[in-house]
């Protein structure tokens, strides 16, 4: 084989130089580290770029921690044993359990799904129009698609510590009633994830900060906290509202926390159901991200 030959296979196929005898070693070294590099970043490059976000997440580690340890007390403090007295007192609980059982797992999902929101919109933009940190990743080998992998492995392992450091604060107030109330912590990152993509995506289209994230804040994020059973159950609410928990990821998320949680029954028909929508929101997301990735990348 010639030189050019040789060349030829390592850039395109990322030749190991243990596969060649001791004179071609000689005859490419400086070449093959090169495509070698080149091949292992198209292959892992999503986890080489997940774990620079992760390393500069640790900026502000104690923002996260902070907020996955305040933000949970302060809630069961205020809704659980506040509200939830008055609750229990007048009603006996809900749906056969007290209500700070009820609404923690709940609270649990619509925290993730805020700070998945956070990281969809404002860190994206962050990248693409202040910092342009996506436009030195794609210089690499690192293709759109693996970038937005990358970006929601990374985002996915935060809302992980979050959704883990929430669940134990929920067992040692006493507020699950089941062994498998773990699963709480995956559930909720998929809710949160499966929110996450599309606004990636969305955020990848805009050119400026035009308060569209305030919008969506406002006119999306609240009415979902407020009309997602979060609070209440959602068949207590007029049919005309139900329909917005129906599409909602907090709705879905709840609803299978709450299973785990304090065993709330649900019909294997149910679980398919709130398991597809948050798994399908969640492909579409990523699929419409890597597609406006693209697009803004390549142009």
């Amino acid at each position: 084989m010639t030189d050019a030959q040789h060349i030829a296979a390592v850039a395109t196929h990322g030749v190991d130089a243990t596969t060649l005898d001791a004179d071609d070693s000689a005859a490419y070294i400086g070449v093959i580290p090169h495509a070698l590099q080149a091949s292992r970043a198209r292959r892992w490059g999503w986890w080489y770029y997940a774990e620079y976000r992760i390393r500069t997440m640790r900026a502000y580690w104690h923002i996260v921690a902070g907020y996955g340890i305040l933000s949970p007390v302060l809630y069961l403090l205020a809704l659980g044993l506040g509200l939830g007295t008055l609750v229990d007192a007048h009603t006996g609980g809900v749906q056969g359990v007290g209500y700070l059982m009820f609404i923690g797992p709940s609270l649990l999902v619509t925290s993730l799904v805020s700070e998945g929101t956070a990281e969809g919109t404002y860190s994206v933009m962050d990248y693409f129009v202040w910092h342009r940190v996506y436009y030195g990743v794609a210089a690499t080998p690192l293709t759109p698609k693996l970038i937005v992998s990358g970006e929601m492995a990374a985002v996915s392992l935060r809302m992980v510590v979050q959704g883990a450091l929430f669940w134990l604060i929920l067992v040692i107030s006493g507020s699950t009633a089941s062994g498998w109330s773990w699963l709480m912590v995956p559930i909720g990152v998929l809710a949160a994830m499966s929110f996450c993509a599309p606004l990636m995506a969305y955020s990848a289209t805009l050119e400026r900060d035009n308060s569209s994230f305030s919008f969506i804040e406002r006119f999306i994020i609240m009415p979902m906290t407020l009309f997602a059973g979060t609070f209440f159950p959602l068949d207590v609410m007029p049919r005309y509202l139900q329909w917005i928990g129906w599409i909602s990821p907090m709705w879905h998320g709840t609803q299978l926390a709450r299973a785990v949680s304090y065993g709330m029954p649900l019909s294997p028909a149910a679980v398919a159901v709130h398991l597809g929508f948050l798994v399908g929101l969640l492909v579409l997301g990523w699929v419409l991200a890597a597609v406006q990735f693209r697009r803004r990348l390549t142009r």
